[in-house]
């Protein structure tokens, strides 16, 4: 059921949020195509969260499994499921915790290395090209939505 505004300040404000909406929208989906290009130019049978959690990795160099997957709000299961095929795909390897046995690290094999950091720089190339109209302070400004909107979201939703 709609919300119905008080006033036409409410009104604006409710117009607005479903601009925003829309525009997110459009956005998502777009972030999720590059995902799904960006899994595939490293292993045809990577899936977009493989692929977050092996670039996640990458920056990392290596990581546990459970701290990675907290980390990137990955369940236990999604998280056991894709280590498994990243390891498969020889992405990434999986040794024990000299101190801690029962804890497992992953380090991402030299391969998964060259294809990320390959496919990285191809996508700052197109965002390169999608905002190279715009000006410095417009880049800034952006920037500092972005970061006010995902901070605020983060705090609404922690658990996320």
């Amino acid at each position: 059921m709609a919300i119905m505004p008080e006033s036409p300040d409410d009104a604006d404000f409710a117009e607005a949020i479903a601009s925003v909406e829309s525009e997110l929208g459009t956005f998502y989906r777009r972030v999720r195509t590059t995902w799904s290009e960006s899994a595939v130019a490293v292993h045809p049978s990577l899936q977009p969260i493989g692929y977050k959690i092996l670039s996640a990795l990458v920056q990392h160099e290596t990581a546990h499994v459970g701290t990675l997957g907290e980390q990137l709000a990955i369940d236990k299961s999604v998280m056991s499921r894709q280590v498994r095929m990243l390891e498969e795909f020889e992405l990434l390897t999986v040794g024990a915790d000299p101190n801690d046995g029962r804890a497992r690290i992953l380090t991402p094999t030299a391969f998964a290395v060259e294809r990320v950091t390959e496919v990285r720089a191809r996508n700052r190339h197109r965002l390169h090209a999608v905002l190279r109209d715009w000006t410095p302070d417009e880049l800034r400004v952006f920037s500092g939505l972005l970061g006010r909107f995902g901070a605020v979201a983060e705090a609404v939703n922690p658990e996320r």
